[in-house]
């Protein structure tokens, strides 16, 4: 029984993502939802952006620090290990519907491309970035990063090993290609408001900043294979040790994620 209701758990967790990255997908975009980063009640500029802030922080730093290992260690004497991830997830949506829900739109115009081509361009940035997080989810192991795996191994009586370092197609040009992906979802827009640009720079902030502590863990748990792998491929930038000097290679120390 414990079993089945940890597959139905992960099964749910895993559908709110669903659910909750479409809905972001039209809230971003502005189109087929109900509020959107732009709507909602207005309130005096100060509050909304108190509020704005407040909202993005109260997201990142429970996601954040539920990520480290450290965290996992303490959490797992009160959550059963097979849904650890899971319950990772599903606290990820309620916090992302909350700030879905009570996001204060600041509907001043930071720009506004009318230009067909430009247009087009930033929306076809725009469902690039979804396709890239979308793919590079898929290249590291699509079930396992939302906990499914986990649930359905544990629901099978058979034991769980996280998966192996690898570099694969996206993660062959850059490190980080889902927050390639996030970023250019965040900022690819024709009609960038105030309350956008607050959303993209706080998020890019938080991303830039658990990038650095992601990589230490990486480090940690994967040893010389990932020092090697950070000399050679870019964070976020492909081809951008080739162009600043002519080769791959960067000192092998720094943590850049």
């Amino acid at each position: 029984m414990k079993k089945l209701a940890a597959l139905i758990y992960g099964l749910v967790a895993y559908l709110g993502f669903v659910g909750v990255l479409l809905y972001l997908i039209g809230f971003l975009g502005d189109f087929g939802v109900p509020k959107s980063i732009n709507s909602g009640p207005e309130t005096s500029f100060a509050l909304a952006f108190a509020i704005n802030i407040g909202l993005l922080v109260l997201f990142g730093l429970p996601h954040s620090i539920m990520a480290r290992p450290g965290f996992k260690k303490w959490w797992t004497r009160t959550v059963p290990r097979p849904i650890e991830r899971t319950t990772y997830v599903f606290i990820s949506d309620v916090l992302m519907v909350l700030l879905l829900w009570q996001w204060r739109p600041m509907p001043g115009v930071i720009w506004h491309v009318e230009s067909a081509a430009g247009s087009t361009l930033l929306w076809i940035l725009f469902w690039t970035g979804w396709g890239i997080l979308l793919a590079a989810s898929w290249f590291i192991d699509h079930f396992d990063l939302f906990g499914l795996r986990q649930v359905y191994l544990y629901a099978r009586g058979q034991s769980y090993e996280p998966p192996r370092f690898k570099e694969s197609f996206l993660y062959k040009t850059v490190r980080h290609p889902l927050m390639v992906g996030w970023l250019l979802g965040f900022w690819s827009t024709p009609h960038m408001t105030v309350g956008h640009l607050v959303f993209s720079i706080g998020t890019s902030v938080y991303i830039l900043i658990a990038i650095q502590i992601e990589e230490r863990d990486l480090v940690t748990f994967h040893g010389h294979d990932y020092v090697e792998y950070r000399r050679r491929v870019p964070m976020l930038i492909p081809f951008l040790r080739k162009l600043r000097g002519g080769s791959t290679a960067g000192p092998s120390s720094e943590a850049e994620r």
